[in-house]
Order: C-alpha cells, then structure tokens, then sequence
C-alpha cells in the first residue's frame, strides 16, 4: 500500500534504522543521510519515511510531506554550508533518468561549480 514501509526498499530500511547510513538530519517525516557515492563536496539524499516510489507520486498523496523533503533539503544546505554559493535540489524519476532506488528522495548537491544543462 502506497505510503508503507516496503520490505525489499532500501530506503525503507535505512528511514527505520535497519540499514546504517550517515545521517546528517532527521525529522518526524524525513530523514537526510549522505550518499555512499558523491557526486560532489556535498552530496546528500533527503527521503520522505513514508514509501512512495518517486516525487511525483508523493507530491500527489502527501504534499505536505513533500514540503518537509524540500524544507529539509534548504535545511541540509544551510548546515552544509553550501547555501551561499549555490546548490541543487534534484529528483530523478525513472530508471531513464537515473532513479535507481524507486523511493522517492531528493539529492542536495553543492560544494563545486553546477553547471547546467547537468549529466
């Protein structure tokens, strides 16, 4: 069911504390760790604890909690330091766009120059 904690998600499993992960913030609905394989200085995935496999799909049932992952996401940045100089907030959404784990989160990218278009 939409929502739930999935038991094959390894998302799922790190938001319940079964899979460690580098956690830099948590809140009642989000938890934001850093990614075992940057892409830049900083480098952190912001996940909603509520299992919905993309941002689309949780924006639609749960808006308010898509708040608090992009919140939380301007939270990372200004605790990362990162904020002044610019950062990027990005989801992927399909395995055509490089979303490999089909839980929805947010990457927060900053520390080095972004230049656009990305990948």
């Amino acid at each position: 069911m939409a929502g739930e904690p999935q038991a094959d998600c390894l998302f799922c499993k790190i938001a319940a504390g079964e899979v460690p992960a580098t956690v830099v913030r948590e809140s009642e609905t989000t938890v934001a760790f850093r990614d075992i394989n940057p892409q830049a200085p900083t480098h952190v995935l912001v996940i909603p604890k509520a299992h919905y496999p993309d941002a689309a799909s949780l924006s639609a049932a749960e808006p308010g909690i898509a708040a608090d992952v992009l919140r939380e996401a301007g939270e990372v940045a200004a605790g990362e330091q990162v904020d002044g100089n610019g950062y990027r907030i990005v989801f992927n959404t399909g395995a055509g766009a490089g979303q490999t784990v089909f839980h929805a989160h947010a990457h927060v990218l900053g520390g080095r120059g972004l230049q656009w278009p990305p990948g």
